[in-house]
């Protein structure tokens, strides 16, 4: 089984989606994590502000962040291998790490066009 784990930034909830200002790419990104389990992918996330023994006790993760600090965040890992760093990737660049083919439209799962 593949896994994806993802260490965010601090943030005022784990999944950063809440708050009066919601990024985008955090709403896509949250809806493709949701696609992405439900293909059986095994994904883990983990913020800073409410997980910090997480950073810490990853070793790969606590060097990249001595290295890059809070800039680099988030890391997202597959099978334990850095995929991204410093950003949320899109929809489309997150199916595609493993091999799953959707458009990106409707990723909200809101179910009209474009909305993703």
């Amino acid at each position: 089984m593949s896994t994806l784990n993802v260490y965010d930034p601090a943030m005022c909830c784990s999944s950063g989606v809440c708050g009066p200002k919601v990024s985008s790419p955090l709403v896509e990104f949250a809806a493709a994590l949701k696609k992405v389990e439900k293909r059986g992918i095994n994904v883990q996330r983990y913020n800073l502000a409410q997980e910090p023994q997480a950073f810490v006790e990853n070793k790969q993760v606590s060097k990249l962040l001595a290295e890059l600090g809070k800039d680099g965040l988030p890391f997202i890992f597959i099978n334990e291998e850095l995929a991204v760093s410093g950003r949320y990737p899109t929809a489309a660049e997150l199916f595609g790490m493993f091999g799953i083919h959707e458009k990106s439209e409707n990723v909200c799962g809101c179910g009209q066009e474009g909305c993703g």
